[in-house]
C-alpha cells in the first residue's frame, strides 16, 4: 500500500479532527474541560463510549485472538452485562449524589485524604499503562505502515502521536471528546463492518454466506464449561468480565467523566445501559472478522509472525482489496485515538483535581496549571510508550487486562468497603495495604500453578485483588467517632 496514500488518510482525519475541536473549544475554561459543563446529551455519549471502551487493542487483537482462543471472548463481554448494570444503578447515582468532579473524592468523603490520594494515584498508574499499551500497538502498526519507509525512527513516530492528541484536546477537553469520540466510533464500525462484507465476498461469499460459514468453523465456539484450568474457562472469562466492566468503566475516571458530562442521573443510566448492549453486538462483529480472516489465512495457507499482526498484515500486504487497507488504517487510528484522547483528558483532571487540588488555587492560575498538567502528561505517555515497546512480549489485549488486575483491584476493594461496609478505618495505613494486595496477587500467580494443583489465574485476578485490598481494610477497621 503507498505509504503517499495513507499519509493523505490521515491528515484528513486529524484536520477534521481539529475543526472539530475549534468549534467546540470556544469559550472553554476548566468546567469544560473536567465536565463538558455537564450538558453533554447522552445517546451522544453512549456512541462516543463505544469506541473508547474498545481502542486500538481491541481493533487488531479481538480478530487475532480467534485462532487460538476462538469466541471464547465473548464470556467476558457477556460478564460486561451485569458489571455495566452495576454501575448505572450503584455507583453512579453516588457519584451524581455527591457531584463529583473526580471519583476519587468519594474516597476521601468515606475514608479520608490518604485513602483519596491511594485511590487516584492508583488510577493514574492504571490508565497510564493501559492506555499505553493501546497507543504502543498503534504506533506500532503506524511505524511499519508509514515511517519506516521514509526512515523516520519510533521514538519521533510516538511524539507525533501523542502531540496530535494534545493538540486537539488541550483547550475543550471533554467537551471536545464527547463529539471526536463520536466520529471515531462512527468511522471504527464503518471500517469495521464494510471489512466482514468485503473479506467475505474475497472468499467468494455474500455477506449471508459468510456469517454461515463462521458460526459453522471451529473459530466460533464460544462456551466452555469443561476444563476450570485454563483461561478459556466460562466462570474465570464472565467473572473476570463484570469486575473488569465495574473497575476499568465504573471505577475509571476516564470513563466515568463522560458519564458525569451528562445532564442528570437519569439520562447517564441510559447512556450507560444502551452502551452495554450494543458494546456486545459490536465485539461479536470483531470476532466474526478475526474467524474470516483465519479462514482467509486457511485458504491461502498463510502464516503469521504473531496473532496481533493479523489483520493489519492482510490488510496492508496486498493480500485483500486497497480499499479494505485503507478502511483499516481508517478505522485503527480512531479506535486508538478515541481511547487515547479521554486518557489524557482524565489523567489531567485526576493530576489536578485530586493531587493539586486545583480548585483550592486562586481563579487565575487554574487554567494555566490544567495546561500544564495537560503537557507533563503527554511527556509521561510518551516514555511509557517508549518502554512498553522495549517489554511488551505477549498478545496487547491480554497485557492490558492482565495489567489491570494488578493495578484496578486496590481501586475495587477501597469502594466495595466504602459502599458496602459501615466501618471507618485507620486511614493513614491504606497506602500499605493498596500496594501489598498487588504483591501478593503477584505472588499467587506466580506459584499457581504449585500452590493449587496446575490452576492458573486469568482474568479473574482482579477479583483477587479486590478481595486482598478488603481483608487488609478488615483488618484496619475502627469504630467511626
Amino acid at each position: 500500500m503507498s505509504s503517499t496514500l495513507i499519509l493523505l488518510v490521515v491528515l484528513a482525519y486529524f484536520l477534521l479532527l481539529a475543526v472539530i475541536a475549534r468549534i467546540t473549544g470556544k469559550g472553554a475554561g476548566n468546567s469544560s474541560f473536567f465536565l463538558g459543563d455537564r450538558k453533554s446529551p447522552w445517546y451522544i455519549v453512549a456512541f462516543g463510549m463505544i469506541g473508547a471502551s474498545l481502542s486500538g487493542v481491541t481493533f487488531i487483537s479481538v480478530p487475532g485472538m480467534v485462532g487460538n482462543d476462538q469466541f471464547s471472548y465473548l464470556q467476558m463481554v457477556l460478564g460486561y452485562l451485569p458489571g455495566y448494570a452495576v454501575i448505572a444503578f450503584v455507583l453512579m447515582p453516588l457519584y451524581y449524589r455527591l457531584q463529583l468532579t473526580s471519583i476519587y473524592g468519594y474516597l476521601g468523603q468515606r475514608f479520608g485524604r490518604n485513602s483519596y490520594l491511594a485511590g487516584a494515584w492508583f488510577f493514574l498508574l492504571s490508565r497510564s499503562l493501559g492506555s499505553a499499551a493501546r497507543l504502543y500497538l498503534v504506533a506500532v502498526v503506524l511505524q511499519f505502515l508509514l515511517f519506516d519507509a521514509w526512515g523516520i525512527p519510533f521514538w519521533a513516530t510516538v511524539v507525533l502521536t501523542i502531540a496530535l492528541i494534545w493538540s486537539y484536546t488541550q483547550r475543550g477537553g471533554i467537551r471536545t471528546i464527547i463529539w471526536t469520540d463520536t466520529l471515531q466510533t462512527l468511522f471504527m464500525l464503518v471500517a469495521v463492518c464494510v471489512t466482514v462484507v468485503l473479506v467475505g465476498q474475497k472468499l467468494g461469499w455474500s455477506l449471508g454466506e459468510a456469517l454461515a460459514q463462521v458460526r459453522s468453523s471451529d473459530f466460533s465456539r464460544v462456551f466452555f464449561f469443561d476444563d476450570p484450568k485454563p483461561g478459556t474457562y466460562f466462570w474465570k472469562q464472565f467473572l473476570g468480565g463484570m469486575f473488569i466492566a465495574i473497575a476499568m468503566t465504573g471505577l475509571d475516571q476516564d470513563m466515568m467523566q463522560k458519564n458525569l458530562s451528562c445532564r442528570n442521573i437519569r439520562e447517564a443510566q441510559k447512556n450507560m445501559v444502551s452502551f452495554s448492549l450494543v458494546l456486545v453486538v459490536v465485539n461479536l462483529v470483531f470476532l466474526a472478522l478475526g474467524a474470516l480472516l483465519w479462514r482467509y489465512m486457511q485458504e491461502y495457507h498463510i502464516v503469521p509472525h504473531r496473532p496481533d499482526q493479523i489483520y493489519p498484515m492482510l490488510a496492508t500486504d496486498g493480500w485483500l482489496p486497497v480499499s479494505v487497507g485503507l478502511l483499516f488504517i481508517l478505522g485503527l487510528i480512531a479506535a486508538a485515538y478515541s481511547s487515547a484522547d479521554s486518557a489524557l483528558t482524565a489523567l489531567t483532571t485526576s493530576a489536578c483535581v485530586d493531587i493539586l487540588e486545583i480548585d483550592k488555587r486562586p481563579e487565575e492560575q487554574r487554567v494555566a496549571l490544567r495546561r500544564r498538567v495537560h503537557v507533563l502528561v503527554s511527556i509521561v505517555m510518551v516514555l511509557l510508550i517508549l518502554a512498553f515497546k522495549a517489554l511488551n512480549d505477549d498478545s496487547v489485549i491480554k497485557t492490558v487486562f492482565r495489567v489491570a488486575g494488578f493495578t484496578y483491584g486496590p481501586l475495587l476493594g477501597l469502594f466495595a468497603f466504602g459502599m458496602f461496609t459501615t466501618w471507618a478505618v485507620k486511614d493513614r495505613w491504606v497506602p500499605l495495604v493498596a500496594v501489598l494486595a498487588p504483591v501478593l496477587t503477584y505472588v499467587l500467580d506466580r506459584y499457581s500453578n504449585e500452590l493449587f494443583g496446575g490452576y492458573t489465574f486469568g482474568f479473574e485476578l482482579l477479583l483477587v485483588n479486590g478481595a486482598l485490598t478488603f481483608l487488609g481494610l478488615v483488618l484496619l477497621r475502627q469504630r467511626s467517632s
